[in-house]
Parts: C-alpha cells; structure tokens; sequence
C-alpha cells in the first residue's frame, strides 16, 4: 500500500513539474494578447475554476470557514494577501518574459529559486546554513555574475522570478493553508483588481480579444492550466519524502531550457553554458547534500579523521 503511495506521489507530482514545464507553449498561443491582459484573465478564470471545482467537491462550507478564520485572524490575513500580491508579481513576469523570447532566462530563475529559498530561510526564518548549500549558493551567485558581466546586462528577469516564488513560497509556511483553499482564496483577492483592469481596457479601447475566438477560449482554460499543476503537486508531495520534491523540481526549468532553445531558437551561448553549469553544480551539490545517503557517509568520513 505504501509503495502504491510512493508511485503515485512520485506520478502526479512529476505531471505537476512536466505541465509547468510546457507552460511557455501554452502563453506562447496567446503572445498577441498584452502581458497584463492575459494575467488579469488568469486570475479571473482560475477563480472561476476554483469556484466550480468547490462546488463540485460540495466544499463551499468549509471554505467559507477557512475565509471566516483568515480574516479573523490578522496575522494570516496579511499573510495570505502578500502572498496573492507576489504570485501575480511571479505569473506576469513569467508571462512576460515568455511573450518576449526570454524563455532560457525564465528557465535559469526557477533553477535558483531552490537556492533564493535557502537564503529566505536564513535570513527570516534564522534557519542555519550548512557548508554545502553555502557552497551551493556561492555556486550559483558565480552563475549570475558571469552572465551580468558577459552580456553587461543584470538577469533581472531570473531574479525575480526566483525571489518572487521563494516569497510566495515563505508567505505561504506563514499562512498553513491547503493548496485549493489557498488558490481560490489568493485568487479572489485579487479577482476585482483584476476585473476592473479587464473593463478599463475595454472601456478604452484595448485590445480585449473577440468573443467566441479561439484566443478567448485559451485565455478562458488559463484557469483550468494554472490550477491543475498546483493541485497535482499538492496531491503527490505529501506522498513523497521532500528530497524526491526537490529532485523533481527540476524538470520544469529543463523543460522551459529546452523549449526555449530547441523550439523558440533562443541564444544559448557559452556564457550560457558557463553559468548554466554552475547552477546545475550548486542544484546537485544542494540536492545530494540532503539525501539519507550523504549524511550517512559525512558523518562516517568525520568519524575516520
């Protein structure tokens, strides 16, 4: 029965990674639709979805006592805001990026995001860091430097994907919610932001896209294409120990690396390839360092001398 547990956490959590990955294709189909646009439509539709998938669950009640709590508590009322703020911050510039032919550098800010998170650990949270994933960190800061000075260009785009999603995943340690709760509620925070945005550009005579086209339909299912990953990944990582999370992260950048390169034909230079390289050194360097199995034979090495 564990084992079953096992391969089905292992399933649906790399589906959940493999769909992240293939996410640029999808932004991609609708890159004739303005960035903000296709967020605030996002936004919507995944609160739209959320709503439905609710009702058809028959969980309305216990979400409405899950909202009643949150705002009678202020801590996690600020908490849960923060974090609806900063993941829109995180789908824009991604969608961005994207729209832009930036995919490779999408790419390199989720392969830091681990990495963003252990100093957001550090410095919040006071957790301690070990020898290896300051190394780990030295490696990968060694990544972003060669790039800022091999194109003389700072990857802000990277940065802040990562520090945006390492925020929102430290909000979120804050806030102790389940991963459908959360969604609908970050959603329907910022659905009327998004919402009058929509209408303001109607009413101006923005490029909101025609009714019954196939564009719209895309923009509709973004809702439908945001939410499934992040239930997915709720479904299998409690199934699995977090070291298999952590190893299974990565198909998602590999995925956006690749697509970026081979379908979309972004530059991937030797300055690339450099700092690529000692990102892919600090990830396995902090991935192994967390194994049973590296532990083990640190300490049985420190016992020898």
């Amino acid at each position: 029965m564990e084992n079953n547990e096992f391969k089905a956490g292992v399933l649906f959590t790399a589906a959940a990674y493999i769909l992240w990955g293939f996410l640029p294709i999808y932004w991609k189909l609708v890159q004739n639709v303005p960035a903000g646009e296709i967020l605030a439509h996002r936004i919507v539709w995944s609160f739209v979805f959320m709503a439905l998938l609710l009702s058809l669950l028959k969980k309305w009640r216990p979400f409405i006592r899950e909202c009643r709590q949150i705002i009678r508590d202020k801590q996690r009322l600020i908490g849960i805001t923060l974090a609806s703020i900063v993941i829109s911050i995180n789908w824009l510039v991604f969608i961005w990026a994207v729209n832009s032919d930036h995919v490779v550098q999408a790419s390199l800010g989720y392969y830091i995001n681990p990495l963003i998170s252990i100093i957001l650990g550090m410095v919040v949270l006071k957790e301690k860091l070990t020898k290896w994933q300051l190394i780990s960190f030295l490696l990968a800061a060694a990544g972003v430097v060669n790039l800022t000075i091999s194109f003389g260009v700072f990857p802000w785009v990277s940065i802040l994907l990562a520090l945006s999603f390492g925020l929102y995943g430290l909000l979120k340690k804050t806030v102790a919610i389940s991963a459908m709760f959360g969604l609908a509620i970050e959603t329907l925070i910022v659905t009327p932001i998004a919402l009058i945005y929509l209408l303001s550009r109607q009413t101006d005579g923005g490029a909101a896209p025609e009714i019954f086209t196939s564009t719209t339909g895309l923009l509709i299912l973004s809702g439908v294409a945001t939410a499934v990953p992040l239930l997915l990944f709720a479904s299998g990582a409690q199934r699995i120990p977090l070291s298999m999370v952590g190893f299974l992260q990565y198909f998602a950048p590999t995925l956006m690396l690749f697509i970026g390169v081979f379908l979309y034909g972004e530059t991937f230079t030797h300055a690339h390839l450099v700092s690529f390289t000692c990102i892919w050194a600090a990830l396995a360097i902090y991935t192994v360092s967390r194994t049973k199995w590296f532990h083990h034979l640190e300490s049985r090495f420190s016992r020898s001398y």
